[in-house]
């Protein structure tokens, strides 16, 4: 790789480390290295990676060669800490480097010829799925409480059925401290446990250690969560959705998390469902699914989950088996192609041609319903 020739020394770190040596797909490739930021900017130019300074302050840039970006930082130490933010100084020592970071299984390192460096024990824990604080637990979440939300995230991916005792006792007593997070932050990390192939256990170690209430006192009991899972839904926003009782005020949540207004408006979509159709027929299932598609919030499936959760007999296979939703295939300026004129007519006249669509079963295609149009301006005209 040409990071290792540009910076001698160098190693793969963190996350790519630990996945690789799970078994896992690596998704992102982070690297660390003996030199300042300036030094590692100036080689890896030198070397003709393009680099951004995407984290100068802590020590991080982004190298890219052939469109394959990978974060490359220098060794640090904490200097000081405020419960989430640190001053680094830089260091030439691997070890001080992976003493401040906050799980064994994501301080070790890998050098150019394949050797592992694993200063804290984070193999064994790795394959014993244990998820545990370098060094002392207290000691860690003091320097950064976020640390308490990423050990739920690595319990739900990594750890095992019986999580670190230690671990767990410290977060208990941190639960105050998570006052001091940003709520991007938390909202972000909520997202990350939620996308785990089963977050279930992770969350009733959050609800039994105090952290739930503190990050997210909406959550309710979790049957409803339950029957999400066990329907193969891995939505992060649905699994949200079926975790809040029904009645949350999904407004005062999204303004405390600071959803953006793309999450705010389907969480509440998913969170309220839809008027499932009365019947089963192919056409009203066609007309709930272009519905549904004008919404752009919800799929038939995902709004019939959630109706099935107060309506537990609900049979989801007709929900499950429609396609994405049939777009209405007439837009304004197809009407003014036929020389309608614009303006309220214009809009009337679509929406009437809407109607009409959705009442056939969301069937009728482009020419026919640019037939449809043309006939009802005729007859708007007369």
């Amino acid at each position: 790789m040409g990071v290792f020739a540009a910076l001698p020394g160098a190693r793969a770190v963190g996350g790519c480390v630990r996945d690789h040596l799970a078994g896992l797909p690596v998704q992102d490739i982070d690297m660390a290295a003996p030199f300042p930021p300036e030094e590692i900017m100036a080689r890896l130019r030198a070397a003709g990676f393009k680099v951004f300074e995407t984290g100068l302050a802590h020590g991080t840039v982004t190298a890219v060669l052939q469109r394959q970006p990978i974060e490359v930082t220098s060794l640090r130490r904490d200097v000081v800490t405020d419960g989430r933010h640190a001053q680094v100084a830089w260091t030439t020592d691997w070890r001080e480097d992976a003493a401040r970071r906050d799980f064994t299984i994501n301080a070790m390192s890998l050098d150019a010829a394949g050797g592992l460096h694993d200063y804290f024990g984070g193999l064994e824990d790795l394959r014993a799925r244990r998820v545990r604080f370098v060094g002392d637990a207290a000691t860690r979440l003091a320097e950064d409480y976020l640390r308490a939300l990423r050990f739920f995230r690595f319990q739900a991916r990594y750890g095992g059925p019986e999580p670190d005792a230690t671990a767990l006792a410290a977060i208990r007593a941190a639960v105050p401290g998570l006052a001091r997070l940003s709520a991007e932050r938390v909202w972000m990390e909520i997202k990350r446990l939620l996308a785990a192939p089963d977050p279930r256990a992770a969350l009733a170690l959050m609800r039994e250690t105090g952290v739930l209430a503190a990050v997210l006192p909406e959550a309710g009991e979790p049957a409803r969560l339950d029957a999400a899972i066990a329907e193969g839904a891995g939505d992060v926003l649905l699994r949200l959705a079926m975790l809040l009782p029904l009645g949350t005020d999904i407004g005062a949540l999204a303004r405390r998390l600071r959803l953006s207004g793309e999450e705010r408006a389907r969480l509440l979509a998913l969170h309220r469902g839809a008027a499932l159709p009365a019947g089963r027929d192919a056409r009203s299932l066609r007309r709930f699914a272009a519905e549904l598609a004008e919404r752009g919030l919800a799929t038939p499936f995902e709004a019939a989950l959630v109706a099935k959760a107060e309506a537990p007999g609900l049979d989801l296979a007709p929900f499950r088996a429609l396609p994405e939703g049939p777009h209405f295939p007439v837009q304004g300026r197809d009407g003014l192609a036929l020389g309608i004129p614009p303006g309220p007519r214009l809009g009337a006249l679509l929406e009437e041609l809407r109607r009409w669509w959705l009442e056939g079963g969301a069937e009728a295609d482009r020419a026919a319903c640019l037939a449809r149009l043309g006939e009802l301006a005729r007859r708007d005209a007369s």
